[in-house]
């Protein structure tokens, strides 16, 4: 189905599209990395999601770069220029968090205790899904405004189920018999992985306004 947002500049419908599948690739690569660091660390396959997620990250860059001059030079889509554009930067900035908490990883080397790692894999997996139900409805604002609400709803979910994860995190993470160094090391993993939710969840609001703009 066309961009409808677009009439027939196809393409910035191209573009868009793109973008969004980079979207949803960071977070499926960010699920991903989290997965192989909490079976390998900092292995060899790790080091391939971190470059990935580079990779990526650089080719969102330069599509909200020229997505956004295309807007305004090529006086596309006025009447909803600057929701657009706003809601471009939001993903951007999801994608550069990504790659930022798994610089983090690479870097700084968390040692995570076996019986913890199930629920740094549930969040980093509610986290991941959180965000590609942003993609759908980001899809959907540009098709059928009408259904963004519906997709929406998935997005909150996983981020009320991450919430969940991540408290119950905090207290397994500060009941264990560490140093208090490790243990906040720890919960600041545990933070930076449920804080890409809190930005899809954060992103899923302002699409709501945008959506009842585009509806009546």
């Amino acid at each position: 189905m066309a961009l409808q947002l677009f009439g027939r500049t196809k393409d910035l419908e191209r573009r868009v599209d793109e973008f969004l599948d980079v979207v949803a690739d960071s977070a499926l690569t960010f699920h991903r990395a989290v997965e192989i660091y909490l079976a390998e660390e900092c292995s060899a396959n790790f080091e391939e999601q971190v470059e990935l997620i580079v990779q990526l990250e650089t080719r969102g860059d330069e599509l909200a770069r020229s997505l956004e001059l295309a807007m305004y030079y090529e006086t596309l889509i006025p009447d909803a220029r600057g929701d657009v554009l706003r809601l471009l930067e939001s993903l951007d900035a999801v994608i550069n968090a990504i790659k930022g908490i798994l610089w983090y990883f690479a870097t700084e080397i968390p040692s995570i205790p076996e019986d913890l790692r199930p629920d740094y894999r549930e969040l980093s997996e509610l986290s991941s899904a959180c965000v590609d139900s942003l993609v759908i409805a980001v899809r959907s604002f540009f098709r059928d405004p009408k259904s963004v609400k519906d997709h929406l709803h998935k997005v909150r979910y996983h981020e009320k189920a991450a919430d969940k994860v991540v408290t119950r995190l905090r207290r397994s993470i500060f009941a264990k018999d560490l140093h208090l160094a490790e243990k906040i090391h720890l919960r600041f993993f545990a933070e930076r992985i449920v804080w890409i939710s809190d930005m899809a969840e954060d992103a899923g609001d302002d699409l709501a306004i945008y959506a009842i703009k585009r509806v009546i």
